[in-house]
Order: C-alpha cells, then sequence, then structure tokens
C-alpha cells in the first residue's frame, strides 16, 4: 500500500529543511512512498508582526529570507518545486547564504531552468501566490501554524520538528512510527524540550 506524503516547508525554515531532507531521503529509500514538497510562508503568517515592525533584526532578517525565496519558489512550476527548494535550501541553510539576485540564479541555472527568472525574489505581484500556498497549507493543517507541516494519506499534523537529519535505518524507524501516530484518529499532541537550531549535516 502506497503511503502518500505532503511536506509543507518556508525557504527560510532550518527545520521545515531537516524534516524535508529526511523525509526525502526516506522516498529515496522506498518505493511505497510517494513525497510532494508544497509550499507555506511563514512572512505571510507574521504578517502583521513585519507590518508593525516588532521584530528583532535577526528575525527580521529571516522574514526577508521568506519573502525573497517564497517569490522565487511561487515563480517556479510546481513540477520544478522540490529541486528549486533544494538548491535554495542548500544555499540558506549549509551555506548560510542570502537569497540575492547572484544567489537566485546560481540556484535557477542548477535547476536548469532560466537564471533570467530571478528578478522574482524583488517581484511583489508574486505575493498573491505565496499567499494562496499558505492559506492553503493553513486549511490541510485546521488552523495557523509554523513549518514544517505534513500530511500523511490527508492527515496533518505540525511537524515532526527533528533536531538532525536522520539516516539509513533511524530514518526508516521515525517514518514508520510518525505514519503508525498520523493514522491515529486520537492521537493530537506530543513535544518535548529543544534549543536551538538543529544539526542540518547528516552524520
Amino acid at each position: 500500500m502506497n503511503t502518500t506524503v505532503d511536506c509543507y516547508v518556508d525557504p527560510a525554515c532550518p527545520f521545515a529543511w531537516a524534516t524535508s531532507r529526511w523525509l526525502t531521503d526516506v522516498t529515496e529509500q522506498r518505493d511505497d512512498v510517494t513525497l510532494t514538497l508544497r509550499q507555506m510562508s511563514l512572512a505571510t503568517l507574521n504578517a502583521e508582526a513585519i507590518a508593525g515592525g516588532e521584530m528583532d533584526p535577526s528575525m527580521a532578517h529571516h522574514m526577508d529570507t521568506s519573502r525573497t525565496g517564497g517569490r522565487l519558489l511561487a515563480s517556479v512550476d510546481p513540477s520544478h518545486f522540490a529541486e528549486m527548494y533544494a538548491a535554495l535550501g542548500r544555499r540558506v541553510h549549509l551555506e548560510h547564504l542570502d537569497i540575492t539576485a547572484d544567489a537566485a540564479r546560481d540556484a535557477l541555472t542548477e535547476c536548469g531552468l532560466d537564471p533570467g527568472q530571478a528578478a522574482a525574489t524583488d517581484d511583489p505581484t508574486l505575493d498573491e501566490r505565496v499567499e494562496a500556498a499558505h492559506a492553503h497549507a493553513v486549511r490541510i493543517y485546521g488552523e495557523s501554524s509554523g513549518t514544517p507541516i505534513v500530511a500523511i494519506d490527508g492527515r496533518a499534523f505540525f511537524g515532526p520538528v527533528i533536531t538532525e537529519i536522520p539516516t539509513d535505518s533511524a530514518a526508516a524507524d521515525l517514518f514508520d512510527a510518525v505514519v503508525v501516530l498520523a493514522h491515529s484518529s486520537s492521537f493530537a499532541q506530543m513535544q518535548r524540550p529543544r534549543s536551538g537550531p538543529p544539526t542540518l549535516t547528516k552524520g
């Protein structure tokens, strides 16, 4: 029986990156899992705080990454979303680059797309597409939420939030456990303390 997984991600979020890489690895190991990466937006989620100037410089920079990266992701055909997200994610989360026009052009070129499309990062007309994608993620989850949102066979939840990217059998074991929880109608929430960003290099 095939398991369908939809993972809603924002290009600025390291936790979404970790979860998406874990799920991508699981998909590559198994032929009974179909993964689709989809867009959500932390900039849209935090629009009121951004407009009110209520964020410290670090968080404001995070939201700038969400906005520029989100516009670029919204500009590509959905069939290229996963590879474009991966190309951006490596630059943002592993190389610690800002999503400048040069970085956007490099990512587009890597994906075999028109580098001229890098202009999308500064195109506010794309914000409507980003907001629509975010609204879809909210509908799937059932209320406003951060990222990642994961839906397994149509059952959505926030997370799993992971502090490092599991590999090999550990990746498969975690996935199987999450599938069991997703299919349990009585399961609502499980959480434990964490601190700091995740470790994004695989062991």
